[in-house]
């Protein structure tokens, strides 16, 4: 096939064409496209480097698959020009993942939705949402899923290598002393992040949710085809380099016992069950970290809501919460 990745040059765009070369995804014609001010640098794929092109309509001549990694706007001004053009668009940003002629795909959930892609666009999901519903959907198809109640802990890696480095630096002035420094060094989030937590991730409405949490609401919605599903979501930003974690409380339509819920877990594809708290095994970020299943432990009975169920989280937003689910899309067209 022929494939192009646009976006080539970020943090997300260089694991894509990682995850196609270590899949051997049956690439024929390779084409890195970027803005501009990345073009004429040099991506590693298939034991040879390759010179990234700026981004033009002609880019997309004869390509069959276009994965995006580029942001909102380039998504929005680019994937109809490769639709246009013949490709079949896998768009990692959220500009069309709530369009009804674009479906939201989680391969393991919902692949026969890419059949159905009138604009020739397949929307590839936010990275918390993805690993929220690849744990509740197995437990979903059993029991019925009623509500669920989130909050993510995500990792700085989600803004990009800009938000790595600010981390980094960070947390060097705080442990040699210059606290003020760090507070000054802050430019990717609102406040320091190191040795601290931010409870916003995104901008906020009049409501007083943020756009990150209106995906966490609408997508799962969408993609697990429960449009009258109960969500509850508070999205937090960490200093975690790579690795978002979710502590989640679910409602089902009938009871399910933690043990029920875990020989399901245990068979899904996509998920690794890590749950033994007694000898401290349970899903952690940084084990998850450039792997990747979704994990999933820490399944307890919920307190306060019948046919509840408490359960934590992890995976890596970068594979799994954005190159691998891409690239496996892809693997469903070829």
């Amino acid at each position: 096939m022929r494939v192009a990745v646009l976006g080539a040059t970020g943090l997300v765009g260089k694991e894509m064409i990682a995850t196609l070369e270590a899949r051997c995804f049956p690439v024929d014609d390779f084409r890195p496209l970027s803005s501009p001010r990345s073009a004429g640098t040099k991506v590693r794929f298939d034991g040879r480097d390759w010179e990234v092109q700026a981004v033009s309509p002609e880019g997309f001549d004869g390509v069959d698959v276009a994965i995006f990694s580029a942001g909102g706007d380039a998504s929005r001004k680019w994937a109809p020009v490769a639709a246009e053009r013949g490709a079949v668009v896998v768009d990692n940003s959220s500009a069309w993942r709530m369009d009804p002629q674009v479906p939201l795909v989680v391969p393991e959930i919902n692949k026969k939705a890419v059949e159905d892609r009138p604009k020739g666009i397949i929307a590839n999901p936010n990275c918390s949402t993805i690993h929220g519903v690849m744990a509740l959907y197995p437990l979903h198809k059993e029991a019925g899923l009623s509500r669920m109640i989130v909050t993510t802990l995500q990792s700085v890696s989600g803004s990009g290598w800009k938000a790595l480095v600010e981390l980094e630096d960070e947390s060097r002035m705080v442990l040699d002393g210059n606290v003020e420094g760090a507070n000054e060094r802050a430019s990717v989030y609102p406040h320091r992040i190191a040795f601290g937590a931010v409870p916003q991730v995104g901008s906020f409405d009049d409501q007083g949710y943020t756009d990150e949490e209106w995906k966490m609401v609408n997508e799962s919605r969408k993609i697990m085809g429960a449009p009258e599903l109960k969500v509850d979501c508070t999205c937090t930003r960490v200093p975690v380099m790579r690795g978002h974690s979710l502590s989640i409380t679910a409602q089902f339509e009938r009871k399910i016992s933690p043990s029920e819920a875990r020989a399901i877990l245990a068979d899904a594809p996509g998920v690794v069950l890590k749950d033994d708290p007694s000898s401290s095994i349970y899903p952690l970020a940084t084990d998850a970290a450039g792997t990747d299943p979704v994990y999933v432990g820490r399944i307890r009975e919920s307190l306060s809501l019948e046919n509840g169920l408490d359960l934590w989280v992890a995976s890596d937003n970068i594979r799994k919460g954005a190159a691998l689910n891409a690239v496996q899309i892809a693997e469903l067209l070829a």
